[in-house]
């Protein structure tokens, strides 16, 4: 199967991925919109005159990130609703909720790096909040989705996947000692194994999924490692917000992508399967763990259970 490629890389911002789509009547959810790399997706969308829901846990915060965007770009569309990831009531309320169709939903929010920490029905945070709540969201919101004909699911991964597969028999560290970089990378993979399976059971209802690495750039993502993420990263490697979004715009909005998913990208452009780390250069490439069939199916299995229990 050929690597899907763009004209887009490294330095392209959201705003030059979205320049010249017309988004007007098209619905979108950007979860995590209050912060980072949600704001810049949000603009980005509004740009292009599709409605904008910013789903977030901080009301104010998320207000006033509407007020900007509708200056910024002069689209009044823009609404905020609550949501908090690790709850699944408030998941349940959220889905509820929408009427009518939805168009686009990104995946945006999560947490990297988190003190050994459990949700009320003892999930790990970090599978919790990056993969289980973004996964009862969906299926919350599949009719909404299903409703379009051709609506996109975007799912924010990281090259941090490689850090771990899903460990089925032990996904909330009840054996193993808690590692927060293997926690993290466990729910990244996560991410990309849900854009396989969603896309091969909802592709007849016109939803794709695809997944990505923004790359790496300094916000409130890093606040549990003292705003340096994994501290390895080379300066000439780090991107902006605006950068960063770019590749979460272009699989929502690019005609290329339209009818494909099951994917994972990297500055804007699908990035190799690899079988080891260090096959491609930094941040790119993806484990084959990752984009395995087998283990989709497996996790989308434990994660109705989980969710429904």
């Amino acid at each position: 199967m050929e690597l899907i490629k763009t004209q887009f890389g490294f330095s392209s911002t959201a705003a030059e991925v979205a320049a010249g789509i017309d988004l007007s009547g098209r619905r979108a959810v950007v979860t995590g919109a209050a912060s980072g790399l949600g704001i810049e997706t949000a603009r980005a969308l509004a740009g292009t005159g599709a409605e904008v829901t910013l789903a977030v846990r901080d009301l104010e915060a998320g207000e006033r990130v509407a007020k900007d965007i509708r200056v910024t770009t002069g689209n009044t569309a823009l609404h905020v609703l609550p949501l908090d990831l690790t709850d699944p009531a408030s998941v349940a309320e959220f889905a509820a909720a929408w009427d009518g169709p939805l168009h686009l939903l990104v995946n945006n929010a999560g947490v990297m790096a988190s003190p050994e920490t459990y949700t009320p029905r003892g999930w790990e945070l970090q599978f919790a909040t990056n993969h289980l709540g973004h996964f009862a969201l969906a299926i919350g919101l599949h009719d909404a989705l299903a409703a379009d004909g051709s609506a996109r699911i975007v799912s924010v991964s990281s090259s941090g996947h490689q850090l771990s597969p899903v460990i089925f028999d032990d996904v909330n560290f009840a054996f193993r000692a808690y590692d927060p970089w293997l926690a993290y990378g466990q729910s990244k993979t996560a991410n990309v194994l849900f854009a396989v399976e969603a896309t091969r059971r909802w592709a007849a209802d016109g939803i794709t999924a695809n997944a990505l690495m923004p790359g790496a750039i300094f916000t409130n993502l890093q606040r549990h490692t003292d705003g340096r993420g994994s501290g390895s990263t080379p300066s000439e490697l780090m991107k902006t917000p605006e950068q960063g979004a770019a590749t979460s715009v272009l699989l929502a909005t690019s005609p290329q992508l339209e009818g494909v998913g099951g994917r994972y990208f990297v500055d804007c452009n699908e990035t190799p399967t690899i079988d080891r780390r260090g096959e491609v250069p930094r941040l790119h490439g993806v484990a084959r763990y990752a984009l395995d069939p087998a283990n989709a199916v497996r996790l989308w299995d434990l994660s109705e259970r989980l969710v429904a229990a």
